[in-house]
């Protein structure tokens, strides 16, 4: 029994990683829609659109593909469509003075994308704290002359109408 239970362990083992080697090709190749949303997915896209950022730990990216799901997003056409024509680089220079991290860099691209609906939609909308900051830095894109848009990802079209 142990022996057949290791090899199906090892089956399963070896299906994921062939599914993880699939991912990053597709991520590379631009063939977005095929890319579900995971952590590795999410790495291998943004380092290839923002550059890669050693100080980011593993959790952070299985933390912000929850927030993508959540926010509504399934693949990483949607993201890419999401935040085309925005440069992170301006975005977080314009709300902090400098560079920011991947991730920060990333969810500014968001929050651009979004606008409104990118705290709508997001899990801490609730927040007192996090509305506050957000909706300061939309005002801070506006006086910068930074037009917001209002994406908003098929899966989460019908939560605001």
């Amino acid at each position: 029994m142990l022996a057949i239970a290791d090899r199906e362990f090892q089956a399963i083992q070896d299906e994921d990683e062939r599914l993880t080697r699939e991912a990053r090709k597709s991520v590379q190749e631009g063939k977005l829609e095929q890319v579900e949303i995971t952590p590795d997915a999410l790495k291998t896209y943004l380092d290839s659109k923002l550059g890669a950022d050693g100080r980011m730990a593993n959790w952070s990216y299985e933390y912000t593909a929850g927030i993508l799901r959540r926010l509504g997003f399934t693949d990483f056409k949607q993201i890419d469509e999401c935040i085309a024509g925005y440069d992170d680089d301006i975005l977080s220079r314009t709300l902090s003075g400098t560079r920011q991290g991947q991730i920060t860099r990333f969810e500014v691209l968001l929050l651009a994308g979004m606008g409104e609906n990118y705290i709508k939609s997001h899990p801490w909308h609730n927040s007192d704290w996090f509305v506050k900051s957000r909706t300061l830095d939309l005002k801070k894109f506006e006086e910068k002359g930074i037009k917001t848009a209002c994406y908003l990802p098929p899966a989460n079209e019908t939560s605001f109408q």
